[in-house]
């Protein structure tokens, strides 16, 4: 009997166009590797979320589109009673996670990659209970990430949100009042940036390595609030990127934890980064926390660097 296999796809991402193929040479390899696949677009953003959610048994599912899409596809699966079995196929502008995961700009390569890969168990964070898989910040110029219109990512690819980042240095650095608390250690402070992070690739806003060892099943996150109150600040932050991580910057407070309640004095006037795309809130309060033994198949390339196989 063969296996079953859905791919859902997002035509809008960014790469979709130069990719019009792709979808046939999918299936001739996964079929050739005794799946039976069906295919499923995307037409506006949730539908990830609800085709996983409604979908039938299944033996393997793979998500072909940007990091948002991916983080749909993951919050439908969370949902479910018997979670999904969920494989990436990056397809958006910067793709950090599938950069992460050792996929390359090569199709055939990357859906061989998939029919060649590992099953592992990855963490999942969560805040206020939506999921994110590598980012949740908030602060300066992170809504580049979700504001540079898609026209002028498909037009220019990664180059577009430095465009984009250009026309927004005029705008003052704000600081946010909070008080956030870490296991026993509570603090009050006035930050401009805030990342809170499962990943060491952040290219969609200029930061390629924030971290030089990140593990992705350790059960922990990586939190990093920022005390950089001027444009020279952070320019010289994001030199210093090129030889030490996020960790190690002056003006940078780091922890590696489980868990983390973070409140705000005032409604954060600008909305968070969530994987890539805008998550809208009007809550002072804050609860971030990771979710264990979620499995996905993923290239065997960088598996030894990402995991602790000790788990």
């Amino acid at each position: 009997m063969s296996k079953k296999c859905t791919l859902i796809y997002n035509p809008e991402s960014g790469l979709a166009k130069k990719q019009k193929d792709f979808r046939v040479l999918f299936q001739e390899i996964f079929e050739a590797n005794g799946y039976e696949v069906s295919i499923r677009n995307t037409e506006q953003k949730g539908d990830a979320t609800k085709i996983i959610e409604e979908m039938e048994k299944m033996d393997l599912v793979v998500v072909a589109g940007g990091d948002g899409t991916l983080n749909e596809a993951v919050t439908g699966n969370i949902r479910r009673k018997e979670p999904l079995l969920l494989s990436y196929l990056p397809l958006g502008t910067t793709n950090d996670v599938g950069a992460m995961y050792g996929f390359t700009k090569d199709m055939r390569s990357n859906i061989e990659r998939i029919i060649n890969g590992t099953i592992q168990e990855i963490d999942i964070c969560l805040i206020n209970q939506q999921p994110f898989i590598y980012v949740a910040c908030l602060g300066n110029y992170v809504n580049v990430s979700y504001q540079t219109p898609r026209e002028l990512k498909k037009k220019y690819g990664k180059t577009a949100y430095i465009l984009y980042g250009i026309t927004q240095l005029h705008e003052k650095i704000h600081q946010y009042q909070l008080t956030y608390k870490v296991g026993e250690e509570e603090h009050s402070g006035n930050y401009s940036f805030l990342f809170i992070t499962n990943t060491s690739h952040l290219a969609g806003l200029g930061l390629e390595n924030i971290y030089k060892d990140v593990k992705l099943n350790d059960h922990m996150f990586e939190v990093a609030l920022c005390d950089l109150k001027t444009k020279k600040e952070i320019l010289s932050a994001l030199y210093g990127l090129r030889t030490v991580d996020l960790s190690k910057i002056p003006g940078v407070t780091y922890y590696q934890t489980d868990h983390i309640d973070i409140h705000f004095e005032e409604v954060p006037h600008s909305s968070w980064c969530v994987d890539g795309e805008e998550y809208k809130s009007t809550e002072k309060d804050y609860h971030l926390e990771v979710k264990q033994g979620f499995k996905m198949l993923i290239p065997k390339d960088n598996v030894e660097k990402l995991f602790n196989q000790e788990l």
